[in-house]
């Protein structure tokens, strides 16, 4: 049994946790200004003349009686009033009088991670976009998602090239595991919204926008998995990461500058560190474990796909180390975990997004949910990405009013602040 009792898709309280630790309370109150107010009494006068009183009416009740109080709330004012207001437009790629189309550029063939990326992110912007419809579209035109292009993992620069000279799409969504047509897509200056793995690929690019913003690609420091050590007490913890990808070692070397950082703090140290695994872990990974065994390590924070988080999983339960806990950056998958059987239970995921399982009053939930079952989809962390990269396009469309063209939506989505993706 694992020393922590959350099972991994009940991470939604590791969230909180985190939330939490990096918040600060401030409870101080002040009685200032009741103190300063005089509670001296009044001075003594003449009892006033109750002449007038004797010889008038007396006054009418009926407006209080029958009025309401003031509203202290504003008027609701709408945010985007021209969402409806159709402008014809000429010599934009994509946009005709009746929709705007866009076009998806994701991997299916030769996937390694074995696990559904263009599926469900399709039905995510699918999803999506049939919600913006059934409202009247924007500005008097559908949404469309018209070409679903496999760039068979290898491919990508190559798809993205025949997107550019097809001139036919507005926008592009792209969920890659390699990213190859970055720079072209950036040159053609095309909206291109990303599922953002790698940062290195959006870093300094003004076009190209992640589904959870662009974060650091230098091994920066973070503080939420020291703070997942912590509250389990660990104080021994590895890290590992693939040697053939530069996102993974990048990752892996942001992890244990982290861990350095809040030493202090946490108590948790790096004693066990390996960038350099095959990818995939062909060979199984039991060296490696052992050496993680012999250091004592209570925590391992990883930077590998999910089926490497199996095998670690697996091996470290056949070497006595089940209760180990483990960070997973990439298993929020329901399926994948529930055909696991309970070999992942006490372990962390933190989801870029709000959890499939925690339920709000949010709208675009309530919708993702809605629209997702009406076109008969699972939920997937996939779909979710999707949604979350049509609802940034959708944003951006309405920033930039009727008038729209792709350089405009790019600078309106640039200039966006307090973007929350509906929740």
């Amino acid at each position: 049994m694992k020393r922590s009792a959350r099972p991994l898709l009940g991470a939604l309280a590791a969230l909180a946790l985190v939330a939490a630790a990096c918040s600060s309370d401030d409870d101080s109150s002040t009685t200032e200004g009741t103190e300063a107010a005089s509670t001296e009494a009044p001075a003594e006068s003449d009892p006033p003349t109750t002449e007038a009183a004797e010889t008038s009416d007396p006054p009418s009740t009926e407006a209080s009686e029958s009025s309401d109080p003031p509203s202290t709330d504003p008027p609701e004012t709408d945010e985007y009033p021209d969402r409806d207001t159709f402008v014809p437009l000429t010599d934009v790629p994509g946009v005709s009088d009746d929709e705007i189309a866009y076009a998806s550029l994701a991997t299916k063939a030769n996937n390694p991670l074995g696990s559904n990326i263009k599926d469900a992110y399709n039905e995510g912007i699918n999803a999506y976009f049939a919600w913006r419809n059934s409202e009247g579209g924007i500005y008097g035109r559908d949404l469309v998602l018209a070409d679903e292009i496999d760039d068979e993992l290898t491919s990508n620069q190559t798809k993205a090239l025949e997107i550019i000279g097809s001139d036919s799409v507005f926008g592009v969504f792209v969920a890659t595991l390699l990213f190859s047509g970055a720079e072209a897509l950036e040159d053609a200056g095309i909206p291109t919204y990303v599922w953002g793995i790698a940062s290195a690929d959006l870093n300094g690019r003004t076009n190209l926008f992640g589904h959870n913003g662009t974060g650091c690609t230098t091994g920066c420091t973070a503080r939420v998995k020291p703070y997942l050590a912590s509250t389990i007490d660990a104080k021994s913890v590895g890290v590992i990461g693939y040697g053939v990808s530069e996102n993974s070692k990048v990752c892996a070397v942001g992890d244990r500058n982290s861990f350095d950082r809040y030493e202090g703090e946490t108590g948790a140290k790096v004693t066990y560190y390996n960038d350099d695994l095959a990818f995939g872990l062909p060979n199984g990974i039991g060296p490696e474990v052992t050496a993680m065994k012999d250091a004592g390590v209570e925590f391992i924070v990883t930077c590998i796909d999910l089926n490497g988080m199996k095998t670690l999983a697996q091996e470290l339960q056949r070497q006595g180390m089940e209760d180990v806990v483990l960070y997973h950056p990439n298993t929020y998958n329901q399926t994948f975990v529930e055909e696991a059987g309970g070999l992942f239970d006490g372990d962390y995921i933190v989801p870029s997004f709000v959890p499939f399982e925690y339920e709000t009053d949010l709208v675009a939930q309530e919708k993702y949910f809605e629209f997702m079952a009406a076109q008969g989809s699972e939920l997937a962390e996939l779909s979710m990405v999707g949604w979350l990269n049509a609802d940034l396009a959708f944003t951006g469309l309405l920033e930039a009013g009727p008038e729209f063209s792709q350089e405009s939506v790019i600078a309106a989505t640039n200039e966006l602040t307090a973007y929350d993706g509906g929740g």
